[in-house]
């Protein structure tokens, strides 16, 4: 399924389910325009969202099947970059005004 992944935002997700871990445990790889993947996984909350890029379809290959099994040092060969403020909760404005 990797190596037939296209440009433009064309995706794939493995996920984690299991009944006694709650929240979102995946990761996914996108094929960007630049031929680059972006690689990211979750660990169960949206504080434990991470992000990197490379161009190497056989360490993203290596990622995935090394998550799957479970295998913790499926992270080393990359650089990660926490993206959980991209899921965070919105702004919201402030409803107390100064009485006039």
């Amino acid at each position: 399924m990797l190596a037939n992944l296209r440009r433009d935002n064309d995706h794939m997700v493995l996920e984690w389910q299991d009944e006694d871990r709650e929240g979102d445990w995946y990761i996914q790889v996108l094929l960007r325009d630049n031929n680059t993947y972006q690689l990211e996984y979750r660990d169960g909350v949206a504080a434990e969202h991470y992000q990197t890029l490379t161009v190497s379809q056989e360490k993203v290959l290596q990622a995935l099947v090394s998550w799957a099994a479970g295998k913790p040092e499926w992270r080393d060969d990359f650089m990660w970059n926490n993206i959980s403020a991209l899921f965070g909760p919105p702004a919201t404005e402030a409803t107390d005004r100064p009485a006039v």
